[in-house]
């Protein structure tokens, strides 16, 4: 009998609470840590999952990427698999201080004592200015605990999408990037790199955000289009014999030219390497060299070296052993302290004009002093060209020399960068192309990976420094604290063997301001969510994972770092598959992002549509390909509605019937449908074994609407009729074929599908079996063949205006002979849907409807 608890009006409304709810107090989507123990690892299927950034709004994007995971996921976990799918939040970072700045009109000043009773003077939309100067000034702890505060409740409202997304995450595997354990977890790892030789301080040129006043990694670049123009300025020759004349772009930082440099094959500098010429304005007498990288049909063909204006200073520096003369503060500003080289009245003056100006304003003014002194040929010649930002700023990057900490990472080491490739070769990726993105950014790494940032709300680097009896750091004197007594904060916390009242003295310590890169932790996912270090048989069950998902824009940053991190620390590869998310652009084909502009939230979009139809809209783009979204016309959502919709309608329709107890597959039609199924449940499956989610939600729609469209109209007759001899078999392929779908369905429309499911079975269709493959032994082709003979009768009452419930009193069939012979084997449940009184068959190379006679009543009526 079917289930008295069917609505007599199936909705979608409401499904997301309710069964949130019912998961919940269930515990549906937990990891059973005792049957994982019984199954060892081969039988648990880990998840590294993404932890989004808690600065803010999820995304559509996001939305998207996690669909793609969740419907792996489910399918893992209704093969058999123990699933371990943990959730963390991506807190400390720079877009986290960025958004408590703004959100609480606060700045930090670590200069300034903590007051405990501090109130911000905005909380959230209050503030109208996000300008530095409006901002109220706070102590470092003050600054910390607000961004603690706004970061949980950030959590609290992701998680509360997640949740209506249907993520079958669970939730009591979870962590922080900037908690004790986390900060444990990132200074253990970091201290044994240390032990190792892998990581290592260094003074050097480092690209440097003026704005947040920190260092940036290599992989936290982007190039942007920026205005610039040449400036012809010309160095005179020592011998007196005239000037050699350059083209730069960054005249402002002439007072830091350490050399001029060519390529060694162009003949018309050849004459002067090994020559000296004297800077203009600032009379320092510098050296012409040679250097491969000088670009012959650039400008002039010779070049300035500055220290330091662009990327490509830093290697002719390193490697023409050049001297350091920065002029550069970390404000952005040109320091007051002149080179030592700029020893004349007139060249001290000229720097004078230049000292506390920003780049712009110290560009502007030397150019003017260079005209007036008339070492400028011609005026600037404007032109667009690529310059380097931090991908999160505003400002160009500039190049100011600091003290760091580094992690090696293959770019000076042959061993280490050939051993990163061989992780990733022996990897899946999904899609496979992937992979040449990892290899290409592998290879072209041009300096270790930078760590250290000067920030506030982060993991502390985990290391003090003996000062001298001067008070100055001894930087080869670095204490590192007892890994048993992590996590620690140097600037609180005490080195062993010193007190308290030592530090900042001399002959005493003093503690690392920096903190860790968010990189740096995020790069020790699967050990976070994994237990390591902290519990052994958790790490010893999930690890290596089996799945990294993320977006292709961060190869570079957290797939790599977290290859670098395992193979530092295990020798393995963290993961066996890596699954590659595409982008979502907009209806213009433009990535979606913050900065454009042109994002979209995901709230209003689930609550109108519904989860099942953002999900169905997600899981119909495969890995790898960038998906179009345009919210003012969702036509992929709206498909995915009318799915969702449809699904529970047909298995309401389908329970009507009530099957008996001794029923059997006994009708050829029914056993056609069947083996039909069969066939979607081993090509859905090998789809979703190999990542193709895309590939089994298509195959599996297109099965239902054949289901609901053909197989149901033709067997419903028969299903109704309990005095029919076949009627046992119609009822039994319905609910047998309705379970199926529901399974193969269940990972992208979930709601709907537990839904549909709980009116005749006990428990989650979320754990139930993944569906086998029946094994009818009917022959597909019945289906089909019927199926098209149906459409051609539905085509032939509305070419004669009549109803498709207008009864037939003959209609001619022509068709292929074994055709009409598979149409005998269905003909009763053709005629009762058609209401057709007698169907004539004639011998013909396709199937055709040629003839049909509406019944006499009919056509007088």
């Amino acid at each position: 009998m079917a289930d008295a608890h069917i609505p007599d009006k199936p909705a979608l409304e409401g499904l997301e609470h309710k069964w949130d709810a019912v998961w919940e107090e269930k515990g549906t989507y937990l990891f059973d840590r005792a049957r994982a123990t019984e199954v060892g690892r081969a039988g648990i299927y880990s998840v590294d999952t993404p932890p989004p950034t808690a600065s803010g709004s999820l995304h559509i994007g996001h939305v998207f990427s996690y669909t793609h995971t969740d419907v792996k996921v489910r399918f893992e976990r209704m093969r058999g698999k123990t699933v371990f799918y943990p959730m963390g939040w991506d807190d400390n970072g720079l877009p986290t201080e960025r958004r408590v700045q703004n959100y609480y009109g606060v700045r930090c000043d670590p200069s300034l004592p903590y007051d405990a009773e501090f109130t911000p003077p905005y909380e959230g939309g209050d503030n109208k200015s996000s300008r530095a100067a409006d901002q109220i000034p706070i102590s470092r702890r003050n600054f910390i605990e607000l961004c603690e505060k706004l970061t949980v409740e950030d959590e609290k409202h992701f998680e509360a999408l997640w949740r209506s997304l249907g993520l079958s995450v669970d939730w009591t595997q979870t962590y922080r990037t900037i908690s004790d354990e986390t900060m444990r977890t990132s200074q253990l790892a970091f201290l044994r790199n240390l032990e190792r030789g892998e990581a290592f301080q260094d003074l050097a040129p480092t690209l440097w955000d003026i704005d947040f006043r920190t260092a940036v990694a290599q992989a936290e670049l982007e190039d942007r289009e920026q205005p610039a123009a040449y400036h012809r300025v010309g160095f005179a020759k020592s011998d007196g014999s005239g000037d050699v004349f350059i083209e730069t772009t960054r005249p402002e930082l002439l007072p830091a030219c350490v050399a001029l440099v060519a390529h060694p094959d162009d003949e018309r500098y050849q004459p002067l390497f090994g020559s000296t010429v004297r800077t203009p304005l600032f009379d320092v007498e510098v050296p012409v060299l040679a250097h491969p990288l000088a670009q012959q049909d650039k400008g002039s063909g010779i070049a300035m070296i500055c220290t330091f204006g662009d990327v490509t200073d830093i290697v002719w520096w390193r490697e023409l052993d050049l001297p350091n003369r920065t002029i550069l503060g970390p404000d952005g500003r040109v320091m007051a302290d002149a080179p030592d080289v700029i020893v004349t009245d007139a060249a001290r003056a000229a720097y004078g004009e230049l000292v506390g100006k920003t780049v712009f304003s110290a560009k502007k003014r030397i150019v003017e002093l260079l005209q007036e002194s008339g070492a400028m040929d011609g005026d600037p010649k404007p032109f667009t060209h690529a310059v380097k930002f931090y991908e999160k700023g505003d400002r160009p990057l500039e190049i100011v020399s600091t003290r760091q900490w580094y992690l090696r990472n293959g770019a000076r080491d042959e061993a280490l960068r050939d051993r990163l490739i061989e992780l990733g070769q022996g990897m899946s990726w999904h899609p496979d192309f992937m992979r040449v993105r990892y290899e290409n950014w592998t290879n072209g790494l041009t300096g270790d990976w930078l760590v250290s940032r000067q920030r506030f709300f982060g993991v502390p680097i985990p290391v003090w420094y003996a000062l001298d009896e001067n008070g100055e750091r001894d930087y080869s004197r670095v204490l590192t604290p007892d890994p048993a007594l992590l996590p620690i904060d140097p600037s609180i916390d005490v080195p062993a063997g010193y007190r308290a009242d030592q530090r900042g003295v001399p002959g005493g310590f003093e503690g690392e301001n920096d903190i860790f890169d968010t990189w740096a932790t995020s790069s020790l996912t699967p050990q976070l969510a994994g237990g390591w270090e902290r519990d052994p048989e958790l790490w010893d069950l999930v690890a290596p994972f089996d799945l990294r998902p993320q977006g292709q824009d961060i190869i570079r940053t957290w797939l790599f770092s977290t290859m670098l991190r395992s193979a530092l620390e295990d020798g393995r590869a963290p993961w066996s598959d890596a699954a590659i998310s595409g982008f979502i652009v907009d209806p213009d084909r433009k990535k979606m992002s913050k900065s454009k502009g042109n994002v979209v939230t995901p709230a209003d979009i689930l609550a109108q549509h519904g989860s099942d139809a953002v999900r169905y809209w997600a899981a119909s783009s495969r890995l790898g390909t960038d998906a179009a979204f345009d919210p003012q016309n969702p036509t992929q959502i709206k498909i995915g509605r009318r799915l969702a919709i449809k699904i529970l309608n047909a298995a309401k329709f389908v329970l009507s019937f009530p099957v008996p107890d001794d029923a059997e597959i006994t009708h050829a039609l029914d056993a056609s449908m069947l083996a039909s199924l069969d066939a979607v449940v081993r090509d859905a499956t090998r789809a979703l074994e190999s990542y193709d989610h895309a590939r089994a939600l298509e195959l599996t729609e297109s099965f239902f609407w054949t289901f609901c469209d053909d197989y149901l109209e033709l067997v419903k007759e028969r299903a109704y009729d309990r005095a029919d001899v076949g009627q046992p078999s119609a009822a039994l392929a319905l609910r047998s074929a309705l379970s199926i779908m529901l399974r193969l369905l269940a990972p992208v429309v979930v709601f709907a599908a537990e839904e549909a499911w709980s009116w005749f079975n006990e428990g989650s269709v979320h754990a139930a079996a993944w569906p086998e493959p029946l094994g009818s032994g009917g022959d597909p082709a019945v289906l089909s063949i019927v199926g098209d003979a149906l459409v051609g009768i539905r085509r032939a009452k509305t070419e004669a205006k009549a109803s498709q419930k207008t009864p037939v009193s003959r209609a001619v069939i022509a068709a292929p002979a074994d055709a009409i012979e598979t149409l005998k084997l269905a003909e009763g449940d053709l005629r009762a849907v058609g209401r057709i009184e007698d169907i004539e068959y004639v011998v013909a190379d396709a199937l055709s409807v040629t003839e049909i006679e509406l019944a006499p009543q009919e056509q007088e009526a």
